[in-house]
């Protein structure tokens, strides 16, 4: 409370200065007139001396406050006064009645409410302090990676935006993530835009801020597809996605590489190639970023059937042979792939079992080209069939021995026979060694005596071919060429020299001699134009002598013996009926 009387100093020097002099004047004015009077009210006012003005109030910002203004005379006598008030210093504003009203701000302001009457005014000071909570603001609103933290703040502040001290409760209401009682924020696992997640409470109100959760640091990368199985060359595309350690996708571009074989990648874009080995590649694809890395497991399987190889090929059978093929299917990385083939026969040649592939010769001679063939799906492989055109007259179980004899069976030394052995009914062998064979030895048993009467057979046919009189032998062969064709004399054949024989081109050409006792050599058979020692008989009535180093070829069926002469060599076999088979030193019998 402010008051002024006429002694009292104006809070401004140059008002009091004023008011002083003026009062002075006055005062002797007015003892002049009461003496000239004579007359005084001892009970009544004076002159106004000054002006009082209270309360001095703290009011909240808003608040009222009806301010009043006393009069008092020089005695301080109470004098009626009707100011005009005025706010002077700021804090607020005030009626005319002096009632007052705080503003929004805040502070102290000494000597603010004036009460003015005339020169004379007194004054009241007013502090104004901030009003009630009137709203609360969280700060700041962050974006956080996974995991981090943020310390929040939270300030109350009145109606006129003065802040007001506040202890708020702080909780997470919308998620993404915790807060504990000071406001340090941590974010959660969750990527995502939380609004008005965090609160600060202080009694009914409260404030709020948004958080945005981001994916964290990379801490994971998963390969796709693991395990993943390709076909030999076939191709896959891996991804990889990286994660953080809330299992948040997290972009990447990662470098792609392979660590344990199984084929190729494209290092940038993930596409792999597998190679031709097959297996399991374990982690062998691997997609890098930084230092994280994540790999997937490969497994190379053979890939679609590419070619089928049918063995034997080519094959040899003889007429009605049985012959197993085996079909082995590869892909193109020539890895085998189990197959089971459809066999058929597209060239003739015999017949095959479809689902086996036991393939049986038919009776005609000759290469059939690419005739067995298995077939699975599209894809085939082929197996060429050579059926030995055969024999003319045939041999039975004697075909398969060098030398056939009805008695014995002698060598001297050095003789090679590459084939089997044979005697029936007798059973003699002497000079093996050191004359040696190849085959089996059949000494008297049931292998040689079925041979006998298959010789004994081919022997009668042979001899019971008929010959053209064109070809009847009446001179020695040496140095003569005969085309294919039964030859015959009734007495003994002889060969001095070369006998040249020409086959004109076919490899089945036969030739027959029938000789009515013996054949004699001193020469050689010389075999022309696909002429073929297997189809060369020699059919002997008694015995037969292949002279020294002669060279002869054919099949010589004989009644009685048949001797070769030292270094006599045979290019076919040597079959005597009843009689002895002699050998002289290094001779050789060879399978035509």
């Amino acid at each position: 409370m402010k008051s002024f009387n006429l002694l009292s100093r104006s809070t401004r020097p140059s008002v009091r200065r004023g008011l002083t002099a003026r009062v002075l004047l006055g005062v002797a004015a007015a003892g002049l007139f009461l003496t000239a009077c004579g007359v005084h009210d001892a009970t009544g006012p004076g002159a106004l001396a000054s002006i009082t003005v209270v309360p001095d109030v703290t009011l909240q910002i808003g608040g009222v406050q009806q301010f009043t203004a006393t009069g008092l005379d020089a005695n301080a006598n109470i004098v009626a006064v009707t100011p005009v008030w005025s706010v002077v210093g700021g804090g607020g504003t005030i009626g005319a009645t002096g009632i007052f009203t705080a503003g929004n701000t805040v502070g102290v302001f000494a000597g603010t409410v004036v009460a003015t009457v005339g020169v004379l005014s007194g004054n009241a000071d007013v502090t104004v302090i901030a009003g009630p909570l009137a709203t609360i603001v969280v700060a700041p609103n962050p974006t956080l990676p996974i995991g981090g933290t943020q310390q929040f703040t939270a300030t109350g502040r009145d109606a006129g935006n003065n802040v007001v001290a506040i202890t708020p409760t702080w909780t997470v209401v919308a998620g993404g993530g915790t807060i504990n009682p000071t406001g340090l924020f941590t974010a959660g696992n969750t990527t995502g835009v939380f609004t008005a997640t965090v609160r600060a409470a202080s009694g009914a109100l409260s404030g709020t801020a948004n958080v945005t959760v981001v994916a964290g640091t990379l801490a994971t990368i998963t390969v796709t597809p693991n395990p993943d199985t390709t076909v030999v060359l076939g191709t896959q595309a891996f991804v990889a996605v990286g994660r953080d350690a809330g299992n948040n996708v997290v972009t990447i571009t990662p470098v792609w590489s392979v660590q344990a074989g199984g084929g190729t990648i494209n290092a940038g874009t993930g596409l792999f190639t597998a190679g031709g080995t097959l297996g399991t590649f374990n982690n062998t694809v691997r997609a890098t970023s930084g230092t994280i890395f994540g790999n997937a497991t490969v497994t190379v399987i053979a890939g679609a059937l590419a070619t089928i190889t049918v063995t034997p090929n080519p094959d040899t059978t003889d007429v009605l042979a049985t012959q197993q093929f085996v079909a082995v299917g590869r892909d193109a990385s020539n890895n085998i792939l189990a197959i089971t083939p459809v066999w058929s026969v597209v060239n003739s040649g015999g017949s095959i079992n479809a689902g086996t592939g036991l393939f049986t010769a038919g009776n005609a001679g000759g290469t059939f080209t690419n005739t067995v063939r298995a077939t699975s799906g599209v894809i085939f492989g082929s197996a060429t069939v050579v059926i030995p055109q055969p024999p003319f007259v045939p041999l039975g179980a004697a075909q398969s021995h060098g030398i056939l004899a009805g008695t014995a069976i002698t060598c001297i030394n050095g003789g090679l026979i590459s084939a089997d052995i044979g005697v029936s009914p007798g059973n003699t062998l002497t000079g093996f060694g050191p004359c040696v064979f190849t085959g089996v030895a059949n000494l008297g048993n049931a292998v040689a005596a079925t041979a006998q009467l298959n010789l004994t057979t081919a022997y009668n046919t042979l001899a019971g071919l008929a010959c053209p009189p064109a070809n009847a032998i009446v001179a020695d062969l040496g140095g003569t060429t005969l085309a294919a064709g039964v030859y015959c004399t009734a007495i003994g054949i002889g060969v001095t020299g070369t006998l040249t024989l020409n086959g004109g081109g076919d490899p089945n050409a036969v030739f027959v001699f029938q000789a009515g006792s013996s054949l004699t050599t001193a020469g050689n058979v010389v075999l022309i134009n696909q002429a073929q020692a297997k189809n060369v008989y020699w059919q002997v009535g008694s015995s037969a002598t292949i002279g020294t180093g002669s060279a002869w070829q054919g099949n010589i069926l004989a009644l009685s013996s048949i001797t070769l002469v030292d270094t006599a060599t045979l290019l076919g076999r040597a079959l005597a009926r009843n009689g002895a088979v002699s050998l002289g030193t290094n001779n050789t019998i060879t399978l035509p």
